[in-house]
């Protein structure tokens, strides 16, 4: 390769042997990931605004009907687990990416024991 695109092993190590700090501004996949972290923020607050929609037809249906709907809980369940994939890719604990970024849609399995 040219000297000015190193090779994996041409990258120039700090003393603790990290790759410098330039070669991971120039990072491809680093901004590549970035752009997804911030689609995926986006989503995310979409998924709030309809979790809290859904939230509050929950509420008014128990207010009305005193039951709960078993398919609100389950639209609630599948947000809530829509909203935790995506907060573990936007802080790095996974790098499986939420839907529609690469994953599939939740299930809203509910235990209809509660």
């Amino acid at each position: 390769m040219s000297e000015d695109h190193p090779t994996v092993e041409n990258v120039p190590l700090q003393d603790d042997d990290e790759p410098a700090i330039e070669d991971n501004i120039r990072s491809r996949s680093t901004w590549l990931r970035g752009l997804f972290m911030l689609l995926a923020c986006a989503l995310l607050g979409l998924a709030s605004m309809v979790g809290g929609f859904v939230v509050m037809l929950g509420f008014f249906w128990v207010l009305f009907t005193g039951k709960t709907n078993h398919q609100l809980r389950q639209a609630g369940q599948s947000i809530a687990t829509y909203i935790y994939e995506s907060a573990r890719f936007l802080t790095f604990n996974t790098d499986s990416m939420p839907f529609p970024l690469g994953g599939e849609w939740p299930s809203g399995t509910v235990d209809d024991n509660d």
